[in-house]
Order: structure tokens, then C-alpha cells, then sequence
């Protein structure tokens, strides 16, 4: 199941209703307050997208609250089992996400126009593993073996440790991108 979640509608829903800005902590948490409410109705794992297309500006302490405090509960093993996509993210908010990213060593999976991006703190060895499940997925750990010429046991390890970060899913057809035409199959 996938859910899609404007984060501008939840915004002028909290606080204002001619409100597209995202500053202030206390902003951040009550929006994040609803998102979380939202993501607890529904009673199974899901593909929530988190919308940020309707916002104009995001601060640092909007960033740290919404975004790393949801991937951080994401990725918490008590967490929800689903799995977080952005979408809308613009070059005035790459800054203070990626800074609350790398303070929390998260990473988290953007599309635009289509494309999956990858943004936040990740390993060389995750990026490699990441982008052929990109590229290629749905794809298994035998299949990423083959195009990165490493061991089948090596790319499992870096597919379920990506898994475990929230930035491939697991499937039926094997992994892919969280977002993607076939992350639902």
C-alpha cells in the first residue's frame, strides 16, 4: 500500500492556513506530529511519500524535526516496518537536509522528474549497491554480485543493510528503489 503525504497540506492544516514556510522547531514537531498520525491509521507496512513540492522554506530545526526524527523512527527497530520516499525536495532545501543528515549519519531516497536520488551520509560500498538496484531493479543479491564482480554473500550483506536504512525494499522480485513503478510488486 502506498500513502502520499503533502507536507504543505499538513502544514496549513497545524498551524496556518496560508502557511507554505517550514521554521521553527515547534512548527517542524506538530507537523511531524500529524505525519506520524497519519502513518499510525494505517494498520500495515506501507510506502509513504513525503511531499515537500508545496513548501517554500525549510529551516534546519524543520529539517532535523520532520525529516531526521522520521528517519530515525523509520529505521529504529521498534519502528514501522514501512519504508519512506521524498518528493518535491528543492535546492533551497537540500541544505538543511542534508546537514541534519549527516549530523544523524541518515540517508534518505528523493525522486525527481522520475529519478531516484540518494541524499545523506552512505558509504561507498552502499552508494555502488544502491545505484545498481537503481538502475537495474527489481534485482537480486546474485544479480548485483555479478555487475559489481564481488561475492553473492558481500552484496547480500550491503542489500540488507541498505534495506535496514530505509533505501531499497525487499520484494518478491527481489530489491528495489523505495518509490519506484515496482517497489509496490
Amino acid at each position: 500500500m502506498m500513502v502520499h503525504i503533502d507536507v504543505g497540506t499538513v502544514l496549513r492544516g497545524t498551524v496556518c492556513d496560508l502557511y507554505s514556510n517550514l521554521v521553527t522547531r515547534p512548527t517542524g514537531a506538530a507537523v511531524r506530529s500529524a505525519i506520524e498520525q497519519q502513518v499510525r491509521e494505517i494498520e500495515r507496512p506501507v510506502l509513504t511519500t513525503i511531499d515537500f513540492s508545496q513548501v517554500n522554506l525549510l529551516d534546519f530545526s524543520c529539517a532535523d524535526e520532520i525529516v531526521a526524527k522520521l528517519l530515525l523512527r523509520y529505521t529504529a527497530d521498534d519502528g514501522p516496518r514501512g519504508y519512506l520516499a521524498f518528493r518535491g525536495i528543492r535546492d533551497g532545501h537540500i541544505d538543511p537536509i542534508e546537514t541534519v543528515l549527516e549530523r544523524h549519519a541518515l540517508a534518505l531516497v528523493s525522486w525527481h522528474e522520475g529519478a531516484a536520488e540518494l541524499f545523506g551520509h552512505v558509504t561507498d560500498e552502499e552508494l555502488r549497491h544502491w545505484e545498481v538496484v537503481r538502475d537495474h531493479g527489481p534485482i537480486g543479491a546474485r544479480e548485483v554480485a555479478t555487475i559489481l564482480a564481488s561475492t553473492e554473500v558481500s552484496a547480500q550483506q550491503q542489500l540488507d543493510q541498505l534495506d535496514r536504512r530505509r533505501l531499497v525494499m525487499r520484494g518478491p522480485l527481489g530489491y528495489s528503489i523505495p518509490g519506484s513503478t515496482w517497489s509496490d510488486a
